[in-house]
């Protein structure tokens, strides 16, 4: 549509996504689970712990000035929401390249969270690609010379059930993808408290 934001070439830009976070003890909790997988497996592109997440709606590169634009509804949206439970659960794979975790506990409540939180987007005029939410936490990525790491550390995570804990923060993220060598960092633009 012709009312939606594209981001010009020539304007400075940041990519930006939404999620929800895992608490510390959490993540620590897989990290654990997954210490023999880091040494048995260092060509996989581990992701930092500090950086996993759970993607509600990954919006790709926009022009800065359209960040301030999310702001103000996704606060009013997470003041009206009330903290999700969640737990880490089980392994699998994309595609047999892409290492994750899943999602368990309220998944009803995330799917209607994203919903609400996509639907801010577009009321921003923002474009994005809405594709099916599949609740997970990207653990790692293969290198295409090894295409069987993935599938290797998936099948010792199966039985994997991590605590149950409390999304309590809606974060928007922006990341350095793209903007030179080394890894992808993330960092929260802003993030609001469930309120409700």
């Amino acid at each position: 549509m012709n009312d939606q934001i594209q981001p010009p070439s020539a304007t400075a830009t940041t990519r930006v996504f939404i999620a929800l976070a895992p608490p510390d003890d959490a993540k620590e909790e897989l990290a654990r689970e997954l210490r023999a997988s880091y040494r048995a497996y260092p060509d996989l592109r581990w992701n930092r712990i500090e950086d996993w997440h759970i993607t509600l709606a990954f919006l790709g590169e926009l022009p800065v000035s359209a960040v301030p634009l999310l702001q103000p509804p996704l606060a009013a949206l997470a003041a009206a929401h009330r903290p999700l439970e969640l737990a880490l659960r089980g392994s699998g794979h994309f595609d047999r390249r892409v290492l994750w975790s899943g999602i368990d506990g309220e998944v009803e409540g995330l799917h209607l969270l994203t919903s609400q939180v996509r639907t801010i987007v577009r009321e921003c005029g923002i474009a994005f690609e809405d594709r099916p939410l599949r609740p997970h936490l990207t653990l790692a990525r293969s290198r295409r010379s090894d295409p069987s790491s993935t599938l290797e550390v998936a099948a010792t995570l199966t039985e994997f059930a991590g605590r149950t804990w409390r999304a309590e923060r809606l974060h928007l993220v922006g990341s350095n993808i793209g903007r030179g060598p080394g890894p992808i960092h993330y960092r929260d633009i802003e993030s609001w408290e469930f309120e409700k």
